[in-house]
């Protein structure tokens, strides 16, 4: 049996996708080449990330998110503003961040401790909800990351769009030279529907 890399993610919808390809291309232009940019189509919220998964722990993965993802009323979140983990000072991932309701964490620990019982190890990190533009290559000079860094603090915070988060997906991700190639496995529905107000 082989293993799959998978992970447990917000799909984004493709407007706001759209808006985070036009930023990282901004970005691109002004950075130097020492980052390698995440594709637009790629940017995604995590919940949590899997690694090799069996066949089998797959199908119990699927049912736990199902069972989690039903039992939750549908949420929004807005994205915007740039940050840089760990920190801005030695900046290693870029990223653009989300202001969510509880829900989210609510979700995302739901999640992460359906995978603990199941054997998958804890994130060593608290939950810090964000979208990946891109990642230092560890051999930036410190030219380059003073660049980035006084970049990033200056940019100004903008609010990128807002998402409806309707469902949760389980997607198997394919690494190739040319990249990573996510394929959603499963999807779980939200139980109960945003109301407009």
């Amino acid at each position: 049996m082989t293993a799959i890399r998978a992970f447990i993610a917000i799909e984004l919808p493709a407007e706001v996708r759209a808006r985070l390809g036009e930023l990282s291309e901004k970005l691109q232009r002004s950075l130097p080449p020492v980052i390698r940019w995440v594709p637009a189509n790629n940017i995604h919220l995590t919940l949590k990330f899997l690694g090799d998964t069996s066949p089998t722990n797959l199908e119990f993965l699927a049912k736990i998110m199902a069972a989690e993802a039903a039992r939750r009323s549908c949420f929004e979140f807005t994205i915007g503003g740039l940050g840089t983990f760990p920190s801005i000072r030695r900046p290693r991932v870029i990223w653009v961040g989300v202001q969510a309701p509880r829900e989210l964490d609510h979700l995302q620990r739901a999640i992460e401790a359906e995978a603990l019982r199941l054997g998958y190890s804890p994130d060593g990190r608290p939950f810090s909800p964000h979208l990946t533009l891109g990642r230092v290559n560890q051999n930036a000079s410190p030219e380059d990351v003073r660049k980035i860094s006084d970049l990033i603090l200056k940019y100004p915070h903008k609010n990128l769009g807002s998402v409806c988060v309707e469902q949760v997906v389980l997607f198997r991700s394919d690494l190739s030279q040319k990249g990573a190639t996510y394929v959603p496995l499963a999807t779980a529905k939200m139980g109960k529907r945003l109301v407009e107000k």
